[in-house]
């Protein structure tokens, strides 16, 4: 089996390809929406901050609730073996929070949403 990352129309998809017999088939629907965790619907911001690459939640620096400045470090993400910050892009406060420290996200995975 092999894994890819396919990127179609601006959506990243993670996709398992398994070799049967020569030909290649896919283990799972080609186009299948990827597995994001979604912002709860009640406490979702008008603001979005979203991942810039691939890589995985080390740590969560804010709760919901909690207010923010801009250039403040919200979620250290580590891409590439280095860890990352995330940081608020406005002043504003958390309204949710879409990720789980440990989780893996891919380029444009909501991570949090703040008003």
């Amino acid at each position: 089996m092999k894994n890819y990352t396919i990127t179609v129309n601006g959506n990243v998809y993670d996709v398992t390809v398994e070799e049967k017999g020569g030909a290649v088939a896919p283990a799972a629907p080609a186009l299948a929406a990827p597995a994001r965790a979604a912002a709860p619907a009640g406490g979702a911001g008008a603001v979005s901050l979203s991942a810039k690459a691939a890589g995985k939640v080390v740590d969560i620096m804010t709760s919901v609730g909690s207010s923010v400045k801009k250039g403040d470090a919200v979620i250290m993400l580590e891409i590439m073996k280095m860890e990352t910050p995330v940081v608020a892009e406005a002043d504003g406060v958390i309204a949710s929070i879409a990720v789980t420290k440990g989780q893996a996200v891919s380029a444009g995975d909501l991570l949090l949403t703040m008003n």
